[in-house]
């Protein structure tokens, strides 16, 4: 009897071990990827050009969202990888563009611009110090006292710095002049493997390469234009080689070879504690194709070399470090530029002319309150009054403001303008901070003047959540951007980042 009893005391100690194991357990390894301007209707209309193991693998076996909403108009590649990796909006984490003014230097520079640190293959000057929050990488290092290795890797300078947090072990991203992998020295963990993919691997060492149509037709869309396979080379020898590179599918190639590299070097889930990745890709359009229609055999070719990119990477991580131990979450940046293919035939609307508009509205200014420069500049849709020469003419500062607006809002394809110091309400997508004094929202259907050829439009974005602990199901319901860092820090057993606004996703509770 006692040994029956004991056998019994056995197999519900054994159970209850189980069940509290599965409960405990946490992901051993995080990679999150971000594709820059990646669509729920694209995924859905190409998707018959696609393998079973790559998108429609984390489709079928994983926790899809086929709608996410970042909560504020003004996207861009920073502004919503920061409310990603974050869990709140430009307001509190301080991202709401992809440039900002500099005064000092009187231009833009790019939101990570930093003076103090150098770059290691690089001549950029940038650190992730303009994030005013933390980072889900950030509050997962604290968590563990530094134990767990925190590393992305991205295209671009800022992607790659706002992905990885202020207490990242690195950032990397793809110089745009010598094509290596680029980091700051904001970071002291540069691992030796990387410098030696530079050295023998990275796409620099290469003279040339060329993107090749993958299909002689393509047929997702009855509007293109085109009648032949595209063919593109990129020579080492020319001035903007990388940077139109990193708008084709050979990016995304770079981005999983790197990848790769830190699968088989950086002894992730060897420690205690999990470690994280964040990997940002590309989905968005290609914008020197000779066939400048929205529906090209670019855009077709760039999904269809997305998911055998995305299909590699599965494979790897299964290989080198395990699915079992590993969560991937896939999130897009929720915009897509479009290309600027007006036609005689099909004009936008109407064009808006800053330089016009500011040039008026100085006069208009000087008309009331006397000569000077009242308008400082026009920047990334704000307006910059002068405000010393305000107090030095002893203007009421409000009354400036207000009339400037309301002289603005009267000029054509003006949909709506607002004024961030007056404001009470908080506006998600403006940090005060580097605010101008009059935010300008443009008209969808007019036209800039100048430099800015490409319009940001929002669109749906997918999300995915794929592991073991992950429940499969598809959620048709609107999501917001913010509920993600949120979600993985759960699934961390962390806290959220500090800022954060939102609670994990329901559908993450069912999986634990």
């Amino acid at each position: 009897m006692k040994f029956v009893k004991n056998i019994v005391f056995c197999s519900l100690f054994l159970a209850f071990s189980l069940i509290l194991e599965a409960q405990l357990t946490v992901p051993k390894l995080v990679v999150c990827i971000t594709v820059d301007q990646l669509r729920s209707d694209y995924l859905q209309y190409f998707s018959s050009t696609f393998g079973e193991k790559g998108f429609k693998r984390l489709m079928n076996e994983g926790l899809y969202y086929r709608s996410v909403d970042f909560g504020f108009s003004n996207l861009s590649e920073s502004s919503s990888i920061a409310s990603i990796y974050t869990g709140t909006y430009p307001y509190y984490n301080g991202i709401s563009g992809d440039m900002r003014f500099d005064w000092t230097q009187e231009k833009a520079v790019s939101i990570v611009h930093d003076i103090n640190f150098m770059g290691n293959y690089t001549t950029d000057r940038v650190s992730p110090l303009a994030l005013q929050t933390t980072t889900i990488g950030d509050i997962l290092k604290k968590a563990s006292n530094g134990s767990s290795k925190v590393y992305s890797v991205a295209p671009n300078a800022g992607t790659a710095l706002l992905s990885a947090g202020r207490w990242a072990n690195a950032a990397f991203w793809l110089d745009d002049v010598n094509g290596k992998w680029a980091t700051s020295t904001y970071y002291k963990d540069v691992p030796n493997y990387v410098e030696r993919f530079n050295t023998s691997e990275a796409i620099g060492n290469y003279p040339e390469r060329t993107w090749e149509q993958s299909y002689s037709y393509y047929n997702e869309f009855p509007y293109s234009q085109r009648t032949t396979p595209f063919s593109y080379r990129f020579s080492q020898k020319e001035k903007d080689a990388y940077t139109r590179i990193k708008k084709t599918p050979l990016i995304n190639s770079e981005i999983t070879n790197l990848a790769n590299r830190f699968f088989e070097n950086a002894r992730f889930t060897r420690n205690t504690t999990p470690d994280f990745l964040a990997l940002t890709y590309y989905a968005g359009n290609y914008p020197y194709a000779t066939d400048s229609t929205e529906y090209n055999y670019e855009i077709q070719d760039i999904y269809y070399r997305l998911d055998k990119e995305m299909e590699k990477l599965i494979d790897l991580i299964d290989r080198k470090i395990g699915l079992k131990h590993v969560l991937i979450v896939l999130s897009s940046t929720g915009y897509y530029d479009e290309l600027p293919n007006w036609s005689s035939d099909y004009k936008p609307f109407g064009t808006f002319y800053p330089d016009r508009c500011t040039s008026l509205l100085n006069m208009y200014l000087m008309a009331i309150y006397g000569e000077g420069n009242w308008v400082k500049t026009y920047f990334d849709r704000y307006i910059f009054l002068n405000k010393k020469l305000a107090e030095e003419k002893k203007v009421n500062w409000k009354d400036l403001l207000l009339n400037a607006a309301d002289f603005v809002s009267q000029f054509s394809g003006i949909q709506s303008i607002s004024i961030p110091e007056l404001s009470h309400e908080i506006h998600p997508g403006i940090y005060r901070k580097n605010a101008g004094d009059l935010f300008i929202e443009i008209q969808s259907s007019w036209a800039f003047d100048g430099m800015q050829t490409q319009r940001k439009k929002n669109v749906l974005s997918p999300l995915f959540f794929f592991g073991e602990q992950i429940h499969k199901e598809q959620v048709t319901r609107k999501v917001k951007a913010t509920e993600i860092a949120p979600s993985i820090a759960y699934l961390l057993r962390i806290a959220p980042p500090d800022n954060c606004i939102d609670l994990p996703l329901a559908e993450i509770f069912k999986s634990h």
